[in-house]
């Protein structure tokens, strides 16, 4: 049975994707989209359902959700159970998972490592609306550039890949060096040089290669907690790399533990973590999690330059 039928009726207000507005005589109706994945025909119907319930308008919020605004709140009951049978439930926004964001990942992006998209769905249906003493937002990038701003998301989560290059068959011809963003690579003496202290393991050499003769590690999931944007904005702090999605899954259910037996509602998440104490912390996480899907840091420098500014 949907948790949107069990706390319909008289609560149905207090789910966390019914926010009151300015004017209380109304409120915006968050919808969940985990991914930011929407059909066409989820779009109609949540266009004829603003128009039944709202003023016809809907709202993009940054985490891949839309919202139905001015809503009276005695329609709610029969909007919600319209929401659920279009597929598009009540979103969260309280002290809980909320939605999971994504990038294209490997289903469009050239760039891209890992299955953003697939890995946020399966965190989402998972963990979506758990609730938590404080709000907790994930974000799934595909690589290191990190579209939807993994750095700065209480749980983050990067697809990563290593080059490894074999001298014998590297031409020398640069092209990676061209096309790598952190000056990483250079060519001396007509060979490739990788300074690792800089590089962000985004693969995006492996994918330039016009030979195809840059080969890379096991595709990674590296793992960062306690980002944070708004009025308070912090880079994340580097947790873990692991080598398998079920791996990632392991160390998020870790952290949603943690959160749900130790954190309090008074301070931001990754103060906590500090408060409590990191290494014991990340012991807890990791505990689960098999040690040899665990991998070595081998990009410390770059790693500990973010997590610091």
């Amino acid at each position: 049975m949907s948790i949107f039928y069990e706390r319909s009726g008289p609560e149905v207000h207090t789910l966390g994707g019914v926010i009151t507005q300015k004017n209380a005589d109304f409120c915006t109706v968050r919808i969940r989209i985990p991914a930011g994945d929407i059909t066409p025909d989820k779009m109609s119907g949540l266009a004829d359902i603003a128009r039944k319930f709202g003023n016809g308008s809907l709202h993009l919020t940054n985490r891949q959700s839309i919202e139905i605004p001015h809503v009276n709140p005695h329609d709610l009951k029969s909007m919600v159970d319209l929401l659920e049978n279009n597929g598009t439930p009540v979103g969260a926004e309280f002290a809980e998972v909320v939605n999971v964001v994504a990038c294209p990942g490997t289903d469009r992006c050239k760039l891209a490592n890992i299955d953003s998209s697939g890995l946020a769905k399966e965190i989402d249906a998972r963990f979506f609306r758990m609730e938590l003493p404080i709000r907790i937002r994930i974000a799934v990038s595909s690589c290191p550039n990190s579209c939807v701003s993994s750095w700065v998301s209480d749980i983050g989560i990067i697809g990563v890949r290593k080059p490894i290059r074999n001298p014998t068959l590297c031409s020398g011809c640069g092209t990676c060096v061209a096309y790598c963003k952190e000056k990483a690579l250079l060519v001396k003496h007509g060979v490739v040089i990788l300074n690792e202290a800089v590089c962000t393991t985004c693969g995006n050499c492996i994918h330039t290669c016009p030979f195809h003769v840059i080969t890379g590690k096991p595709l990674g999931y590296q793992i960062m907690v306690g980002g944070s944007h708004g009025r308070f904005p912090h880079p994340a702090r580097y947790l873990t790399t692991v080598s398998t999605k079920e791996s990632a899954m392991l160390v998020v259910e870790g952290i949603i533990d943690w959160v749900r037996r130790f954190a309090s509602d008074d301070k931001r998440f990754r103060i906590q973590i500090e408060e409590e104490g990191y290494d014991s912390f990340r012991s807890y996480v990791l505990q689960k999690v098999p040690p040899d899907t665990i991998a070595a840091i081998e990009n410390v420098s770059y790693l500990s330059q973010i997590s610091s500014k």
